[in-house]
C-alpha cells in the first residue's frame, strides 16, 4: 500500500477544512475562528482523543484540543483563530486516551456493584495513570489505600481538580501524527467588503454647452466622499493606463470612432505608454497617489484592474512580438469572443516566451504595489494559463501576503473554483443570472459548499452585465438584487450607475447597457437625484451599515434556508459562531406587487428557542416570533426585512 494512504495505529479520516485532498491550501482570515473536524477512530471500546497541532508564520507550534461534536459519534473538532497574514499548517493528531477508557470502565463496574477487592487490577491501573500525568501524589496513594472505603478512594480520583488536570495534561498513548495540511490566512478585507465601481475618466462633469468633460484623478478623488457614505469600502477603478489609437472602438462598440471618441480603457496601451504608466487626461502618477491617500484617509481601499492584454499600438507589440498569437497571414490575432469582436485587444500568448512574459507581469504588479494598491481585479483570469497565476499570486505573496486578487472569472464551475485554488482571494460568481427563488436557494447552498476554497463577491452590475431583472426596471427591482447580495455575501458590489436605476440595455434581450461607459463618458448629477429623490444611494448605506454592525453577515459560514411557503419570498439566516450574532433575512422577489407568506424558522439554525424576538434593522420594528411567522412585504414600502436575533 503506498505510504501516502497508509493509516497509523489510530485511523484519522474525513478532515476539514481541506481543499483538493490537500494539494492547495484552505482560506482564512485573521481572526476567523476556524473549525478543524475529522473521524478519528480505533479497534474496539478503548477511548480515542485528538489534538489539532497547528503554527503560522512565526513557526509557534500551538496545541488545540479537540471535543466529540456528538457523543456517540466518531466526529471530533476543534476551533483555531489565526491572528497573522500567511500560510499557517495544522495537522490533527489522535492518541487512545487510557484515563477516559478506565474512567468509564471502572463507573460501569461500580454500577454493576463491583466491590474493592475485584477492581483491585482497575484501581492500580488508574494510580500508575494519575502517576503518569503527575496528577498529585496524594491522589494516586488515595487510591491505592486499601484502608479506606472504596467510594473515597474513587472520590479522589474523580476530584474536578484532578479530571480538569487530567483534561488538560492528559495521558497519551499510541500517537498517530496526521498529515500536515496548510491554511492560508488573509487579511478581514479578502472575506468582508462593500465594493464600489467607477470610471475616473466619467467625474468630469459637462461644459458650458452640455458636453462631457474628461474627468482626472483630481476630479474622481472629489466623489470619494460620497462613496465613503454609503458605506463603500473598497473602490475599483478599470484600467487607467493609455488607450490604443488603432482599431479604437466608438460609441455602442462601434468600428467607426469620431475624433472625441475615448475608447474602451481594456484597450491597454499606446505611445503613452502600457501597463505600468497613466492615461495622460487623468493625470500622473503623483495625481494617482494622491487619489490613493484621499481614499485611505475616508477608509476606502483602492482595487485597481490587472487587465493582460493590449492595444494593438502598446509598446509590447513592437519590442516583444513573441508575446503574441501570428495568424497563416502574418497579421495578429485579435481577441474574439463569438459573436462578439474585439479588433481593439490583442491577447498574451503565454507559451513562446513566459519567462519573459511572467516576469513583465510581476513587475507591473510590484510597480502599482509600490504606488499603494493592495486589491487586483484581474480581467478574464480563466483565459490565462493556470500554472501562470498560481505562479505569479505565490510570488507577489512571497513579498506581500497581504495583497489580494479578485478573479473576474464568469466561467465554467471547474475554472471558477480552480482559479480559486490557485490562490485567488475572491471571484465573481454567476449571482447576475440567479433570479428566482429555486435559483438563488440552490446558489447559495452552492457558494456554502466551497466557501473553504472560494469567497464570492456578489455584484449586482457590472459595465458588462446589465442583469435582465433590471432591464428598465423601477427602483423597489434595484433595491431587491442590492439586499441579496448584500445579506447573501459578505462581500458584495456595485457599479455606478446602479443607485440612478440604470437599466436600458442596448437592445431588448441584451446584457450590454445602452450608451455604455465601457466607450464613452458618462457623467452623472448624483446629488441632483438624491435632491429630487431619485437615488437609491440610502439604501445602499443603510445595507452596509447593517452589515458592518453583525458579525453574522461577515461570513458565508452559518448560511441558512428557512422555509415560506410562497415562491416569491425567499428567508435566509447567517450565525457567528464567536459572538452568537444572528440575523434573518427574508427579500420579496416580487418588485410590483406586495407578497405575504408563512415563515417556518429553523430554530436550531438560529440558536432560538420555540418563541423568540427579533428587531428589523430596516423599519426599527420588533416581533416576537415563533413556530410560525406572518410576514408581508409591500415594494413600495420596503423589499426586505433584515431581522437580528435580539432574544431568544
Amino acid at each position: 500500500m503506498d505510504g501516502d494512504t497508509t493509516p497509523g495505529r489510530l485511523v484519522v479520516d474525513d478532515v476539514s477544512p481541506v481543499v483538493s485532498s490537500g494539494r492547495w491550501p484552505a482560506k482564512a482570515v485573521v481572526g476567523q475562528h476556524v473549525t478543524v473536524a475529522a473521524e478519528v477512530w480505533r479497534e474496539g471500546h478503548d477511548a480515542v482523543a485528538a489534538t489539532v497541532v497547528w503554527s503560522g508564520p512565526d513557526g509557534v507550534r500551538r496545541e488545540t484540543r479537540m471535543r466529540s461534536t456528538d457523543p456517540g459519534s466518531d466526529r471530533w473538532a476543534a476551533v483555531i483563530v489565526p491572528d497573522a497574514v500567511g500560510e499557517w499548517e495544522f495537522r490533527i493528531d489522535a492518541w487512545s486516551d487510557p484515563w477516559s477508557t478506565w474512567t468509564h470502565a471502572v463507573r460501569a463496574k461500580v454500577d454493576a456493584g463491583q466491590d474493592a477487592t475485584e477492581l483491585a487490577n482497575d484501581l492500580e491501573i488508574g494510580a500508575r495513570l494519575l502517576d503518569a500525568a503527575a496528577a498529585g501524589e496524594g491522589v494516586s496513594t488515595r487510591l491505592r489505600d486499601e484502608t479506606l472505603p472504596l467510594a473515597e478512594r474513587l472520590a479522589a480520583a474523580f476530584d474536578p481538580t484532578v479530571l480538569a488536570h487530567l483534561d488538560e495534561f492528559p495521558v497519551r498513548e499510541l500517537v498517530t501524527e496526521g498529515t500536515p495540511l496548510t491554511l492560508w490566512v488573509d487579511r478581514p478585507r479578502a472575506a468582508f467588503g462593500s465594493w464600489y465601481e467607477f470610471f475616473p475618466r466619467s467625474t468630469g462633469g459637462v461644459d458650458a454647452a452640455g458636453r462631457p468633460v474628461h474627468g482626472t484623478f483630481r476630479t474622481a478623488a472629489t466623489g470619494l466622499e460620497r462613496v465613503a457614505a454609503m458605506g463603500f469600502d473598497v473602490v475599483y477603478l478599470p484600467p487607467i493606463h493609455p488607450i490604443g489609437e488603432v482599431n479604437r472602438k466608438g460609441r455602442d462598440n462601434t468600428l467607426d470612432p469620431g475624433p472625441d471618441d475615448v475608447g474602451s480603457p481594456w484597450a491597454i496601451g499606446s505611445a503613452h505608454g502600457g501597463h505600468d504608466a497613466i492615461h495622460p487626461e487623468l493625470g500622473t502618477v503623483a495625481d494617482f497617489e494622491a487619489f490613493v491617500a484621499e481614499a485611505d484617509r475616508l477608509g476606502i481601499e483602492v482595487a485597481l484592474d490587472l487587465a493582460l492584454q493590449c492595444a494593438p499600438d502598446h509598446p509590447w507589440v513592437v519590442e516583444h512580438p513573441e508575446w503574441f498569437t501570428r495568424l497563416p497571414d502574418g497579421t495578429i490575432a485579435f481577441a474574439e469572443n463569438p459573436p462578439k469582436k474585439y479588433q481593439d485587444i490583442y491577447p498574451l500568448d503565454f507559451d513562446e516566451d513566459p519567462g519573459g512574459l511572467y516576469a513583465a507581469v510581476l513587475r507591473v504588479v510590484r510597480y502599482w504595489i509600490d504606488r499603494g494598491v493592495r486589491i487586483f481585479r484581474v480581467d478574464n483570469p480563466h483565459t490565462k494559463p493556470p500554472d501562470f497565476w498560481a505562479w505569479l499570486i505565490d510570488r507577489v505573496h512571497h513579498d506581500r501576503p497581504d495583497v489580494l486578487f479578485l478573479a473576474e472569472a464568469f466561467t465554467r464551475p471547474a475554472r471558477l473554483y480552480g482559479l480559486a485554488r490557485l490562490g485567488f482571494t475572491q471571484s465573481y460568481t454567476y449571482f447576475t443570472w440567479r433570479d428566482d427563488k429555486a435559483e438563488l436557494t440552490d446558489f447559495g447552498r452552492e457558494l456554502l459548499a466551497h466557501a473553504h476554497e472560494s469567497r464570492p463577491n456578489l455584484f449586482v452590475n457590472t459595465p458588462d452585465i446589465l442583469p435582465v431583472p433590471l432591464h428598465d426596471a423601477g427602483p423597489a427591482a434595484f433595491a431587491i438584487r442590492a439586499a441579496l447580495a448584500a445579506t447573501l455575501s459578505p462581500t458584495w458590489g456595485v457599479y455606478s450607475g446602479f443607485e440612478l436605476f440604470e437599466g436600458e440595455p442596448v437592445r431588448p434581450g441584451s446584457e450590454e447597457y445602452a450608451h455604455s461607459e465601457k466607450y464613452e463618458l458618462r457623467p452623472r448629477d448624483f446629488a441632483a437625484a438624491r435632491a429630487e429623490g431619485r437615488s437609491l444611494e440610502p439604501w445602499l448605506a443603510l445595507l452596509n451599515r447593517v452589515r458592518r454592525a453583525h458579525p453574522a453577515l461577515w461570513s458565508l459560514h452559518g448560511l441558512t434556508f428557512h422555509d415560506v411557503d410562497n415562491p416569491k419570498l425567499i428567508a435566509y439566516s447567517k450565525r457567528d459562531p464567536a459572538t452568537g450574532d444572528t440575523v434573518l433575512v427574508v427579500v420579496t422577489l416580487d418588485p410590483d406587487h406586495p407578497q405575504e407568506g408563512t415563515l417556518t424558522p429553523d430554530h436550531t439554525a438560529l440558536g432560538a428557542e420555540r418563541d423568540f424576538i427579533v428587531r428589523d434593522e430596516v423599519t426599527g420594528q420588533v416581533w416576537e416570533w415563533g413556530e410560525r411567522v406572518y410576514v408581508r412585504l409591500d415594494p413600495a414600502r420596503a423589499v426586505a426585512h433584515v431581522a437580528a436575533v435580539v432574544s431568544r
